[in-house]
């Protein structure tokens, strides 16, 4: 459906654990009307979808239990624009390394990751990231528990790697966003700095889809 020009998209926010209200915060500064989502009937009603941070095991059962998982699946193969961050961006990927065996997927990515990337808790760090596509100077990124792109396909574009920087040892480099078609995700925390130009740039995303 053509959004008209001028109209706020309708925005959901996969409301079944995370920081929902700081992305739906986020999507109202970007320009669209957030929806939070936990039911399929809501989730027909958005132009786009964010899948927040989380744990991504537990929120593969929450989309089976709430029976989300088939129709978010479909809907992502049928075009719809979904952007994940940390947890969100594994629930996207293909493929997920050191994930449960029961763990589902939702394949909007032709990625693979791999879980906990980065290490346990008390492992998070911060980095500015040069991020393609955001205009502005570097956006300051939030890692928490956080994945990496460990393979790309062909059809991926890799936006932001961890920079070399003191301490940084092997990750850098690591790939930490990247975006297929209308499907954007980051292994960071994008709604934690008061910084909208990631989510702005998810918005535009589903205006031009």
């Amino acid at each position: 459906m053509a959004i008209a020009t001028g109209a706020r998209p309708v925005v959901g926010v996969l409301a079944l654990q995370g920081d929902v209200r700081e992305h739906a915060a986020m999507v109202e500064r970007a320009g669209a009307r957030a929806l939070p989502v936990r039911r399929a009937s809501e989730l027909s009603e958005v132009d786009g979808l964010v899948l927040p941070g989380g744990e991504s095991t537990t929120m593969s059962r929450l989309l089976e239990t709430f029976e989300l998982l088939e129709p978010l699946r479909e809907r992502i193969a049928d075009g719809l624009p979904a952007f994940g961050s940390c947890a969100g961006m594994i629930l996207l990927a293909r493929q997920a390394l050191d994930g449960r065996p029961d763990q589902r997927q939702l394949g909007g990515l032709d990625v693979v990751v791999r879980r906990n990337a980065f290490g346990r808790q008390v492992d998070s760090f911060e980095a500015d990231l040069d991020f393609t596509g955001v205009e502005g100077g570097p956006v300051h990124a939030v890692f928490i528990r956080a994945p990496w792109v460990e393979k790309a396909g062909d059809g991926v574009e890799v936006l932001a790697s961890v920079p070399e920087m003191p301490g940084s040892g092997d990750v850098a480099a690591r790939i930490v966003a990247v975006r297929q078609g209308a499907v954007l995700a980051t292994s960071f925390h994008p709604e934690l700095t008061g910084d909208d130009r990631v989510h702005r740039l998810f918005v535009d995303l589903v205006r031009q889809a």
